[in-house]
């Protein structure tokens, strides 16, 4: 079986349960939010078509986070390939705000890096 972390039990940085932290063990796993954000933008998609989608996975990390994500009940294997579920697609939803955010912050860094390159010309 596979071992997915769970709320209510310990998980990879915190003994307390807290649902939250068993979400981001799960979605901090090597390309377990890649393989998520692929399918919600690009599904169904099938392993070979995910596994190029992906570009630089692996099968066997494919295979894994496939087994982890179907586990958690993020995703599902349908008549097409695998694609998102109710929840799965819920998960997606909540990250938007933060992939916005990200944005946003990679730009404050580059324009931080900018005004600091001028100043020392």
């Amino acid at each position: 079986m596979v071992k997915v972390p769970v709320p209510g039990k310990s998980v990879r940085g915190s003994k307390s349960g807290s649902p939250i932290m068993a979400m981001f063990d799960l979605l901090g796993r090597r390309w377990a939010m890649g393989v998520l954000w692929t399918l919600s933008e690009q599904g169904p998609l099938t392993f070979r078509a995910l596994q190029d989608a992906c570009e630089t996975i692996s099968p066997a990390v494919l295979n894994s986070r496939i087994k982890e994500l179907r586990t958690a009940g993020f995703v599902e294997l349908g008549d097409n390939g695998y694609l998102v579920t109710a929840l799965g697609a819920e998960v997606y939803e909540a990250l938007l705000p933060l992939s916005r955010v990200s944005t946003a912050w990679a730009e404050a860094i580059a324009q931080l890096e900018s005004a600091e390159t001028k100043t020392t010309d």
